[in-house]
This record gives C-alpha cells, sequence and structure tokens, in this order.
C-alpha cells in the first residue's frame, strides 16, 4: 500500500515514516509543505494520504486544503488528517464531500503504533477514523438537545463508536456484547435521530456526524 506523508516536523516525519515501513507500507514520498504534497499527490496518485493540517508555507491549514483540493480532484481519495489540537471546523471540512475513506486524528494517537496503524489501514480501505475527542465534543455540545438527549447512556456509547467508523463487530468486542445486541442499540439510534438505516458503514458514520453537527 502506498502511501503519500506530509509533516513538517522532521523527528515526527522520520518516526512516521519508519513506523509504517514497519507494518509493510511503502513511502511514495514524504514531505514537508503544501506544494510538495501537491505535486506528490498529483505525479504519484498513492493509496492513501497522512497529511498534518498545518503544513508551510502558511501554517494554517495549508495541508488539509492540499488534501481537499486533491480529494476533488480524485474523488474519493483516502486522506487521513493529523492535528495537533481538536478543530471540529476541519473535521467537518473533511467529511463534507460525504465519500469514504477519510480520517482525523490527534498527534497524540500517533504513539499508539497499533491505534495509529488501524487508522491508516481503515482509511485507506475506504473507511472512516474520527478521533475519540473529536466525537465526545459533538456529542457534549448536543447532549441535551433533543432527540439526541433520548439516547440511553448505552445508546451514546454505541454511537460514539459508530461516530469513529467502527463497525458493529468491533463495538461488541470492544464493548464486551453480542453483535445482535449492537445490531438492536443501532437500530434504536437511528429510529432516534430519525435517520435511514444503511449497511454502509461509512454513509451511517457521516449521516451520524452530520446530524450531531447541524444546528451550530
Amino acid at each position: 500500500m502506498r502511501v503519500v506523508l506530509a509533516e513538517d516536523l522532521f523527528l515526527l516525519r522520520d518516526g512516521l515514516v519508519r513506523m509504517l515501513e514497519a507494518f509493510d507500507f511503502e513511502i511514495a514520498a514524504a514531505v514537508e509543505s503544501g506544494p510538495e504534497l501537491t505535486r506528490a499527490l498529483e505525479e504519484l496518485q498513492p493509496d492513501v494520504a497522512v497529511v498534518d493540517v498545518r503544513l508551510p508555507p502558511s501554517h494554517t491549514d495549508e495541508g488539509l486544503q492540499c488534501a481537499l483540493a486533491a480529494r476533488r480532484a480524485r474523488p474519493g481519495l483516502p486522506v487521513l488528517v493529523l492535528s495537533q489540537h481538536v478543530e471540529q471546523l476541519y473535521a467537518r471540512e473533511l467529511l463534507a464531500d460525504g465519500t469514504g475513506g477519510v480520517g482525523y486524528l490527534l498527534k497524540d494517537r500517533v504513539f499508539d503504533a497499533a491505534q495509529f496503524i488501524d487508522a491508516v489501514r481503515r482509511v485507506a480501505a475506504g473507511g472512516t477514523a474520527m478521533d475519540p475527542q473529536v466525537i465526545q465534543q459533538l456529542l457534549s455540545r448536543r447532549a441535551t438537545d433533543q432527540p439526541l438527549g433520548a439516547l440511553t447512556p448505552r445508546e451514546r456509547e454505541v454511537l460514539e463508536l459508530m461516530a469513529q467508523g467502527r463497525s458493529n463487530a468491533a463495538i461488541a468486542a470492544q464493548l464486551v456484547v453480542t453483535e445482535r445486541a449492537i445490531a438492536k442499540h443501532t437500530s434504536n439510534i437511528f429510529g432516534k435521530l430519525d435517520l435511514a438505516v444503511s449497511d454502509d458503514d461509512n454513509r451511517r458514520v457521516l449521516a451520524v456526524l452530520a446530524y450531531l453537527d447541524q444546528g451550530r
């Protein structure tokens, strides 16, 4: 699996390259600026891009904007964005086009190799990997809203894991319950949130996130 990596801090970039290579990813390019990222994505056509939000020369949201432009040119390009802090605006922008293969992680997560590699693989496969802190903030902000406030504590747990991109099987394993129980909770959640049921994990995550973020 070919990866284009964009990170301006040399030590972190080098560490990510070594980690990805250790898990059998091929590093097509490891760059440090927005212009380099744009060229690499256009010329190399990677399987997935792992991109720091803030890159030179602007050090604002250059990395994210380069990734979004690349997704417009190549719809569905898998992109995993890394950020130092929770920036809900960035998460919304990344999810806005409604296509799969997107992720948003805090940089702290990259120090957990298993979690980081799982996120890269999930995004590359067309799924979604959202940082738990982003989901928690969205849930906290709207905890008293209806019908979100009608969810039970267990349904909120399931919703949070759904929004991270977890399948029913993965949620069942984490909560140590049966997959059938999770399917029931999922059905209840969709009903209370007035969302169409879908077997497409990415579509359901995007739908849930879109619902949680409306009315901001």
